[in-house]
């Protein structure tokens, strides 16, 4: 067969020196566990923390409506558009050093962002925080998949690792509606600061430097990767407020979509891709990205509203709006486990991705029988029905996501795992948000709506249709589950992922 840009042979390894491997209880697997799934939840709980906290930091900041949006935006974007580069840093530079670095820069931008006594601070604080999650995220997941040996011990690690990926965004709205009520909105930033510094201190002893690949940065695929995304991004949001005919939202999605098009393109020549176009000739890893990344757009779309409904229309106040979503976190641990323990054992990958994607979609459709009246119990089962689906699905989702990936695509293929979910969530939340607004008849969640009566029942409508539009979502990732997914072949690329680990410990 002729050679293609797809076929072309990578360049070796170059060998770094290792630094001195971890003595005496660094050596354990759980301090190991705890730098890599502690930092994910960090990374994963910044995209909700500050829901609950907005109509503070409003108020603290005097944000306008537009620019409160961009709390939340700001680092969904940054984190999103530039995981793929932080895929490829961790490649060029070495797995610990990409992961290392994150997690300061991550730090230092919670300190700013708690300091933070302007809104524009505050902002560019949120994308710099985006920036360090983009390069720890990819880099945790590879170091992991790297530390543990194929079999049980992976299955066990990634459900603890999917456990957190899931759980963190409802543990942030819980943490989020704490902080705020009990102390103030900036400790939504500060307690990022002693928790990264304690991973950062642990994780130089207990991690293990990676091989580093010769090789230079494709700063145009960076660029065009980033941008485009970024900027479909950009005109989903938008349109929300401004329409989907506003000269900036058609702008942007007519350039995003030629971005990502010139990114294509430059990946299909370049010599060292920041995603080997490779890692699509896979039809189930492709599924599972895709099937995530439909799952987060409900699952955030729910986190997003159902906040909001319970504040401005049930007068939960923060502290009780954050304990509220309690169950989620909690069915996420119980299911994930009971799904890398008994499913995965006992069932087809395909029917445990099933099994929890039906959960989801599930979650959603009694969602949509939320009254302004509706009881708690009624919303409790809905977030733990969403938190079973998340936990047994997402277990079985990583999984294929990483099967046969090749040792030098390991970062890439980690990344994105990652970019599913961010773009999935910061893409379906825009989407959802835009149809609320033409639903409900442009009424708008959040302050002075607590509430005129005659409004009410257009609310609490076009909140019933955001979240058919969410099941919608879920019920497309088991059409594609159900039609693209096939059994798992085995995996001679992971063994020598993990050879690749023993020789730099």
């Amino acid at each position: 067969m002729p050679s293609t840009p797809l076929s072309q042979t990578r360049p070796e390894p170059v060998p770094v020196p290792a630094p001195a491997g971890p003595s005496g209880r660094l050596q354990r697997p759980s301090v190991f566990l705890f730098v890599i799934l502690t930092a994910q939840l960090m990374v994963v709980l910044d995209t909700t923390v500050v829901n609950v906290a907005l109509p503070h930091i409003q108020s603290g900041l005097h944000l306008s409506s537009g620019g409160l949006s961009w709390v939340l935006n700001a680092y969904i974007l940054t984190f999103g558009g530039l995981l793929l580069l932080g895929a490829r840093a961790g490649d060029l530079i070495g797995r610990r050093r990409s992961f290392l670095t994150g997690i300061a820069l991550f730090s230092v931008s919670s300190m700013a962002g708690g300091l933070a006594t302007t809104g524009s601070i505050l902002l560019a604080a949120r994308a710099l925080q985006g920036l360090g999650a983009a390069l720890a995220a990819p880099a945790a997941l590879s170091l992991l998949t790297t530390r543990f040996a194929e079999g049980a011990e992976r299955v066990r690690a990634i459900a603890l690792y999917t456990t957190v990926s899931a759980a963190g965004g409802a543990i942030g709205l819980v943490a989020g509606g704490l902080l705020t009520e009990l102390a103030s909105w900036r400790w939504v930033m500060f307690v990022n600061v002693p928790i990264g510094v304690a991973v950062w201190l642990v994780g130089r002893q207990v991690l293990v430097e990676t091989p580093r690949r010769t090789g230079r940065f494709d700063l145009l695929g960076a660029a065009t990767s980033t941008l485009g995304m970024t900027a479909i991004v950009l005109g989903l949001v938008e349109a929300g407020s401004d329409g989907w005919i506003s000269p900036v939202t058609i702008g942007s999605l007519v350039g995003g979509a030629l971005l990502l098009a010139l990114f294509l393109r430059t990946e299909a020549r370049a010599a060292e891709p920041v995603l080997p176009l490779r890692l699509f000739s896979n039809a189930t890893r492709n599924t599972a990205n895709a099937a995530r990344a439909l799952i987060y757009a409900g699952m955030y779309g729910m986190f997003f509203f159902l906040s909001q409904f319970l504040q401005d229309v049930q007068h939960f106040s923060p502290l009780q709006a954050g304990l509220a979503f309690l169950p989620m976190p909690t069915s996420v641990f119980l299911s994930s486990q009971f799904a890398s323990r008994v499913l995965v054992r006992r069932l087809p990958q395909r029917a445990v991705m099933l099994t929890g994607g039906t959960l989801a979609a599930a979650s959603l459709l009694l969602a949509t029988r939320l009254q302004a009246g509706s009881t708690y119990g009624q919303i409790a089962v809905s977030l733990v029905l969403m938190g079973a689906g998340a936990g047994i699905s997402f277990v079985s989702l990583t999984s294929a996501s990483l099967a046969d990936v090749a040792p030098e695509d390991a970062g890439a293929a980690s990344g994105l795992i990652n970019v599913s979910q961010q773009i999935g969530a910061a893409l379906g939340l825009a989407v959802l948000v835009s149809a609320f607004s033409a639903l409900s008849g442009h009424v708008q969640l959040g302050g002075p709506i607590r509430l005129a009566a005659s409004h009410l029942h257009s609310l609490v409508t076009g909140l019933d249709d955001v979240f058919t539009i969410g099941a919608l979502f879920t019920l497309a990732a088991l059409v594609l589950i159900a039609v693209k997914v096939r059994p798992p072949v085995s995996q001679p690329a992971v063994v020598a992922v993990e050879t690749e680990w023993e020789v730099a410990a």
